[in-house]
């Protein structure tokens, strides 16, 4: 007798880096639960996983309302039960000075990228715990390790993203559960657009970035899943707390 695949749920599954993670997961055997605000591609992006012959269901959750991450969370576990990977992807953010925000856009960024992932971790842990497995995977990004210009407030999100990793990986290892955060550098993604616009200001803005990558461009989606489904696997079993940038080199944390 088999045994039953992974269920793994993914955030901000419906594109970008999350989006590719669901199909590296799924190419690793795991049951995919796609979570995004975004429904049509959300259902979309199921589709394509079901119709390449894995299984995957999308559910819509909005990471900045709590009651909606409360019954996200509870669909996923009357009809699946327990996760054993969530990976949390989701993320978004916008280029400003710091002194152009608002106290709204700053709650909407920090909800999105720290208390959101917070909440449906807190809510998905217990069974976890009970079990004494699971593996726990947020994509933060280089921003929270060294800062970047024009996102203060992101920063700070994906900053707090990394340490609540680091904590909480102390705090659930006597229960065998793995916690673990990946770091991209600039990534050409929907949220990059959203974060640096586009004409001629935004390829600017593209175009210096690649100047401060040695290797000579800026990431894209499919170089990070290898790294997160590493982690979601048994390979990395005594991994955990760690902070790994993929950044082409433009951070280089010892």
């Amino acid at each position: 007798m088999s045994e039953p695949k992974q269920l793994a749920v993914v955030t901000g599954a419906a594109s970008g880096i999350g989006r590719a993670t669901a199909s590296a997961l799924a190419a690793q055997g795991a049951r995919l639960i796609v979570a995004d605000i975004n429904a049509e591609a959300g259902e979309r992006a199921a589709a394509e996983l079901r119709a390449a012959g894995h299984e995957a269901e999308f559910l819509a959750v909005d990471l900045t309302d709590a009651a909606s991450i409360a019954a996200f969370a509870d669909a996923v576990q009357r009809r699946h039960g327990a996760v054993d990977v969530l990976v949390n992807a989701a993320g978004w953010g916008r280029t400003a000075p710091f002194w152009e925000g608002t106290p709204e856009f700053w709650q909407q960024v920090v909800a999105l990228n720290f208390v959101g992932p917070m909440t449906l971790t807190k809510a998905l842990l217990p069974q976890m715990m009970e079990r004494a497995h699971g593996k726990i995977v947020n994509v933060a990004s280089d921003a929270g390790r060294v800062g970047s210009l024009g996102e203060t407030v992101y920063s700070g999100a994906k900053g707090g993203l990394i340490a609540f990793t680091k904590a909480l990986a102390r705090e659930t290892a006597r229960y065998r559960i793995n916690v673990n955060c990946v770091c991209p550098g600039p990534t050409d993604t929907p949220a990059m657009t959203a974060f640096v616009g586009t004409g001629e200001q935004g390829q600017k803005i593209r175009d210096a970035m690649v100047r401060g990558v040695p290797l000579g461009r800026i990431g894209v989606p499919d170089d990070y899943p290898g790294l997160v489904a590493f982690l979601a696997s048994d390979d990395a079993a005594f991994m955990t707390g760690q902070t790994i940038s993929v950044s082409g080199g433009l951070s280089m944390h010892g």
